[in-house]
């Protein structure tokens, strides 16, 4: 079995490091995408070369042509496609109206895909609330409650179900997941419903006072910044990128070696191996063709949030491939035997490493541990286990900014448009661990 020395980590911990740490010790430098690329290369490219030097260089190959590729051009065609659909018309961001958005998300996420539901959403979300204040909180829940832990009933939902459902899992297995799926988003709507009620009314207390100060100098606020006919005007413009959605739904669900063996084969042409990503690809330029751009302009659509995730993770992907092999080798000897362990690891390497393969690699452990008589299995594991990895993976991918794809995707999306996000170590300890992580501890404490 393929192994690296443990020093060989360390790119992947300044990639961390760094992610967290420049934009506050070289801020203006780090708002360059081209010095975010650069800062990958010089981690990434050594990374590559030890690889390649240590006989594992067909690890990184496929690392960066059949993971990253993928979820980058994925990422792209949501991306184009979204911000070519434009709501217009007034919507008061009232808690109810916001509740509702990230519930509708919530649901959407289980049979779009978790990316497909936040970046649909995540536009007209910030445009109903353009006229708040508080806003942060809303996005930091839209990222946990859409972009992640909304994916758990199907494979279509998250990246690690669907690798586990290509390992033997039928696709109506995940449906048993309905009781945590319900405690989570419920919990978590509910507490997003609070939070956003007391922001709101502190919010409209404030106005109250600032027409009042006005009044006492013969002034007069106005009633918003938008005119009469604005307010009741409502359309929806770029329609035909519906279809779009449509068609990459369709290819993440069908275009795939499970669907299409000739794609999983060794020799396959490269027509063929990247035939989904055609297909996406194809998608984009039609997006961006057959959508006026006045539909863009007003969705403030513009290329620096996917520039941005796209040279991050060029790095992140390349600087966690010796991770996942050193976790691949020394799996076995991790004592791993309780659903409550697979949950807890499962989760933890799900927070920093690509959920993906770590999901994986956890179900790897699982096949080899002794299964008593009379246990339900699935795939050949413990149905227990198979669940504790599965929630691991999809929840605790919302603990950090790197967990899923589409984490910092929304985190870039909300600063272009001038929402200031945590940072990277904010997030974790102003959000995730004091709000997500109770509420996963009680989805053990309750159903594993």
């Amino acid at each position: 079995m393929q192994e690296v020395e443990i020093w060989a980590l360390i790119p992947f911990a300044v990639m961390l490091l760094g992610i967290a740490v420049c934009p506050f010790i070289v801020g203006e430098w780090w708002e360059k995408n081209s010095n975010k690329l650069l800062f990958s290369l010089v981690l990434g490219i050594p990374t590559a070369i030890y690889l390649y030097m240590n006989g594992m260089g067909e690890r990184i190959v496929h690392q960066m042509l059949y993971d990253y590729v993928p979820f980058i051009t994925l990422l792209c065609a949501l991306f184009v496609v979204t911000g070519g659909m434009c709501r217009s018309g007034y919507i008061e961001a009232k808690p109810s109206t916001n509740t509702a958005l990230l519930a509708m998300g919530f649901v959407l996420a289980s049979f779009i895909g978790t990316t497909g539901a936040a970046m649909l959403l995540v536009r007209m979300l910030i445009d109903v609330n353009r006229s708040r204040r508080n806003k942060i909180h809303t996005m930091l829940f839209f990222t946990a409650i859409v972009a992640n832990c909304g994916g758990v009933l199907t494979p279509l939902g998250d990246p690690p179900l669907f690798l586990l459902y290509l390992r033997g899992v039928e696709f109506t297995w995940f449906l048993k997941l309905l009781p945590q799926w319900l405690f989570t988003g419920s919990t978590l709507l509910l507490m997003y419903y609070i939070a956003d009620s007391h922001y709101y009314k502190n919010e409209k207390k404030l106005v109250a006072l600032l027409r009042r100060r006005a009044a006492q100098y013969g002034k007069e606020l106005p009633e918003d910044n938008r005119e009469p006919e604005e307010q009741q005007k409502s359309e929806f413009r770029g329609v035909v990128n519906i279809l779009y959605l449509v068609v990459i739904l369709c290819a993440v669900a069908f275009i795939n070696p499970g669907q299409i063996p000739a794609m999983g084969e060794h020799d396959a042409p490269l027509y063929m191996k990247f035939l989904r990503e055609i297909v996406l690809v194809a998608v984009i330029v039609l997006s961006m063709l057959t959508t006026k751009r006045s539909v863009r302009a007003d969705n403030h659509f513009t290329w620096a949030p996917i520039v941005e995730v796209a040279v991050l993770f060029i790095g992140i992907f390349s600087t966690m491939t010796p991770a996942m092999i050193y976790l691949n080798a020394n799996a076995g000897s991790l004592g791993l035997d309780a659903p409550w362990q697979f949950y807890y690891s499962t989760g933890l390497l799900s927070s920093f490493l690509d959920n993906a393969p770590t999901a994986v690699a956890f179900y790897t452990i699982a096949t080899g541990l002794p299964i008593a008589e009379g246990v339900a299995t699935v795939a050949g594991i413990p149905e227990i286990l198979m669940k504790a990895v599965s929630l691991g993976a999809v929840f605790f991918g919302s603990m950090t900014y790197i967990g899923n794809g589409p984490n910092f995707m929304i985190k870039s999306i909300a600063e272009e448009n001038g929402i200031a996000m945590p940072s990277f170590f904010g997030y974790i300890f102003k959000f995730s661990l004091i709000v997500l992580l109770p509420v996963y501890v009680l989805v053990q404490l309750l159903f594993i």
